[in-house]
């Protein structure tokens, strides 16, 4: 599956869109990373417990609208826009929303 944020794929003409695919993912720090963020957050510096679940719920995200854009017979998936938010009583929950159109090249 090739995956693109562009409209179309250099030296692939598209034959055929399939239509917007998305994928969805929401998923929670926990209070541990919370408490080291805090100190990363007076200290400086990177918060690594944080980028490690951020990349895990944009992986996750991708994984799921390539799923849904092979469900229906695409090969590749162009104009990828990422989105995220934080979401939940206290902002504690990250949202990843991933969108595409699916095609066949």
């Amino acid at each position: 599956m090739i995956l693109s944020t562009t409209p179309s794929i250099e030296g692939h003409p598209i034959r055929e869109y399939k239509g917007i695919v998305t994928g969805e993912t929401i998923i929670g720090a926990n209070a541990l990373k919370d408490i080291a963020a805090g100190f990363r957050d007076f200290f400086g510096g990177r918060s690594n417990s944080y980028e490690r679940v951020l990349i895990e719920a944009k992986n996750t995200s991708i994984k799921e609208m390539m799923e849904r854009a092979m469900a229906l017979g695409a090969n590749a998936i162009v104009g990828i826009d990422i989105d995220y938010e934080t979401i939940g009583q206290s902002n504690s929950m990250l949202m990843v929303a991933t969108s595409g159109t699916a095609v066949v090249i």
